[in-house]
């Protein structure tokens, strides 16, 4: 399996002989898998199927399955219901007797409901059971391309993500290289801190200087942030590479790639480092906008 899109539309058309149907299914991303059907009176029957048939071959997404029936009008015929016209003829038989009336016209007659029905052809247990394997096959046919059509959105969004961890590693490394983690520089803003706080005027012993001193150190240090961050970037690679639906891990990886770059922000201690965080934190949130469409 490769990594598709939660996005997807397809159709496919059917008929045995005066009966022909429609299938329209299309889908959009979701948390988990939704279906939701619209079929005609009388095709109850089939939801089982459909949902079974979805089942097989979508894991995730917000699917809707429609299906229209139509009968050729050439095969419907019109029949007198012989029963409903004897009630309305004893209606009026009745009626004569309290008042003056005229007979009535063959066409009222005719214009009462229920009078005339259209019937639909009989159809053998053998002609049913047909027209429903047929029908389940064009249903397979839509689904299949709506598969084909994720997998294409999918190999789209694809190329987008790895471009954009390409991007977080670009800019992770460019952290890492960065002049300002150098042991000069943070030998430097520690000997700027600790006089600052010298300067602030507080009593503070050798020994508390030295754990201020510690403190600030553990503040700026970005190390552990950089490797986790490292970690992501090849985990999303394999992911993107993996043959199993990745949405939900992907959207899981994101969450924790931004997690580490708000923590890289916060222990940033020079301009540069900081702006190239925020950077870090843009294209992170526009990788989950993208992963947020993946099955």
């Amino acid at each position: 399996m490769t990594i598709k899109s939660m996005t997807g539309f397809a159709r496919s058309d059917g008929a045995i002989g005066p009966i022909s149907w429609h299938w329209e299914v299309r889908s959009v991303n979701g948390r988990g898998l939704d279906v939701r059907l619209r079929l005609p009176p009388g095709y109850e029957a089939l939801e089982a199927r459909i949902r079974e048939a979805v089942a097989k071959r979508i894991v995730r997404g917000n699917l809707s399955v429609n299906l229209n029936v139509k009968r050729s009008e050439g095969e419907t015929r019109i029949r007198l219901n012989e029963a409903a016209l004897r009630q309305v003829l004893a209606a009026l038989d009745r009626l004569k007797i309290t008042m003056e009336m005229a007979p009535p016209r063959p066409e009222a007659l005719l214009g009462i409901k229920g009078v005339l029905e259209l019937v639909e052809p009989e159809e053998s247990e053998a002609d049913m059971q047909a027209r429903t394997t047929a029908m389940l096959a064009g249903l397979a046919e839509a689904l299949d391309g709506m598969v084909r059509a994720r997998e294409a959105e999918g190999s789209h969004l694809r190329s987008i993500v790895l471009d954009q961890v390409a991007a977080i590693e670009r800019l992770v490394g460019a952290v890492a290289a960065s002049p300002a983690r150098s042991p000069d520089a943070i030998r430097q803003r520690l000997k700027e801190q600790v006089g600052r706080l010298m300067e602030s005027g507080v009593g503070l012993d050798e020994g508390r200087l030295y754990q201020e001193a510690a403190m600030l150190a553990t503040r700026a240090d970005v190390e552990e942030e950089l490797k986790r961050l490292g970690a992501h970037i090849a985990g999303a690679r394999e992911l993107l590479s993996s043959r199993e639906p990745a949405g939900r891990r992907l959207d899981f990886l994101a969450q924790e790639f931004n997690r580490e770059a708000n923590t890289l922000c916060s222990k940033a201690s020079d301009a540069e480092t900081t702006r190239t965080g925020l950077e870090l934190k843009a294209v992170i949130d526009q990788m989950r906008e993208q992963v947020q469409n993946i099955e």
